[in-house]
């Protein structure tokens, strides 16, 4: 546990780097999106601010984004370039934006149980966001999606765990599971991996956030291996967190490896892709692109890594069509690595690099056959259904 004075200072430093990022980002942002008010009761005291594209037709997708800390929706927006991807493939954006007043720090706040619970908080407000769209936009209820960075990720998290029968997918970004932290000195000892809860306890958590036993929505996570803000021992334990959920193996069904980036794939048992990992090689906390392909602009936590998240995330989830050369984007697939013992139990992932992915193996069985071995391993010892 972080000490009161860690605490106090952490939050002194961010608090100075929040005004400044608010006064660089209005300076050059365009107005593309417009404030809209009553929507519902608002617990949350959320602001809402939408972007529509010109002649969108009618049952077209819903994209929720939420910023970072530090950030406004405007300004994410620029960064990730979601309004310059719904003009060109056509949906509607929704942007909560949050109000200092509530947090310091513009951050959404995903560590207070009152703000995470289905029915209340900021969660409730963005979920009657979500429906003043859906009734004014003639949105298509069956294609509403929700991403986010950083506490906008993790709040991605709570939405998702919330109202699971609400969102068709989600896109974490540099996020924290659903439910790892209730007070500011858990939230710091998250980001910073100390202290998450076992897979067994992120499991328990997200069933008690709804009664939802039909199909849960399919999720693409996002992580730079040298993020020191919100450490990637988080990713792993969003995947932990949702991998039962979806009735997902211990060990993701291949993972591909293409301009460096490391993806990790879960497959359902009728082959459709429910979770995706990725993981960016020297990346630090933010939210990666690759502006050159006309999609967002680069800017403080959102980062030129020649990969655009934005563009991939909405072809995840089928709101935008995938080209001959972007099939090719992930080249290389590799079996899935074979794992570790340490002390004569069984790790999934190396210990030694909380986050990252153990070094390709060179095991001649398939990744089926070695995930099997492990699973009924698991079993036997009681450690797995």
């Amino acid at each position: 546990m972080r000490s009161l004075s860690d605490t106090i200072a952490r939050l002194s430093v961010y608090r100075k780097m929040s005004s400044a990022a608010d006064v660089a980002a209005d300076a050059h942002v365009p107005a593309r999106l417009k404030e809209v008010t009553g929507f519902g009761s608002n617990p949350g005291n959320l602001i809402l601010k939408t972007y529509v594209p010109a002649n969108l037709p009618a049952n077209s997708p819903l994209v929720v984004v939420l910023h970072g800390c530090t950030q406004t929706a405007a300004g994410y927006d620029y960064g990730s370039g979601w309004s310059q991807l719904a003009d060109r493939f056509g949906f509607a954006l929704l942007f909560p934006e949050q109000k200092r007043q509530n947090n310091p720090n513009l951050c959404f706040n995903w560590f207070v149980r009152d703000d995470i619970h289905r029915n209340g908080g900021e969660t409730l407000s963005i979920r009657q966001m979500v429906e003043f769209a859906c009734s004014s936009m003639n949105c298509d209820r069956q294609r509403i999606f929700v991403t986010g960075l950083s506490a906008g990720g993790a709040m991605t998290t709570a939405l998702l765990a919330a109202y699971p029968e609400l969102f068709a997918g989600g896109a974490i970004i540099a996020g924290l599971p659903y439910g790892c932290a209730t007070t500011v000195p858990e939230a710091f000892d998250r980001m910073r991996g100390h202290g998450i809860p076992s897979p067994e306890q992120l499991q328990a958590l997200l069933r008690s956030a709804s009664n939802e036993t039909g199909r849960w929505p399919k999720l693409s996570i996002w992580h730079g291996d040298a993020d020191r803000t919100v450490v990637p021992s988080n990713a792993n334990a969003i995947v932990d967190q949702w991998r039962e959920a979806h009735d997902l193996n211990v060990l993701p069904e291949r993972r591909d490896l293409g301009n460096g980036v490391t993806r990790d794939v879960y497959l359902s048992s009728d082959g459709d892709e429910r979770i995706e990992m990725h993981l960016v090689p020297g990346m630090a906390h933010g939210t990666p692109l690759a502006p050159a392909s006309g999609i967002g602009n680069a800017g403080p936590y959102m980062l030129n890594v020649g990969i655009n998240s934005t563009l991939h995330i909405a072809q995840f989830w089928g709101i935008a069509p995938v080209s001959a050369s972007e099939q090719k984007s992930y080249p290389r697939p590799e079996p899935v690595d074979r794992p570790k013992v340490l002390n004569g139990e069984i790790i999934l992932r190396d210990p030694l690099s909380p986050g990252e992915p153990m070094a390709p193996g060179t095991a001649s069985a398939s990744a089926t056959g070695v995930r099997r071995i492990i699973e009924d391993a698991l079993r036997k010892a009681g450690l797995m259904r």
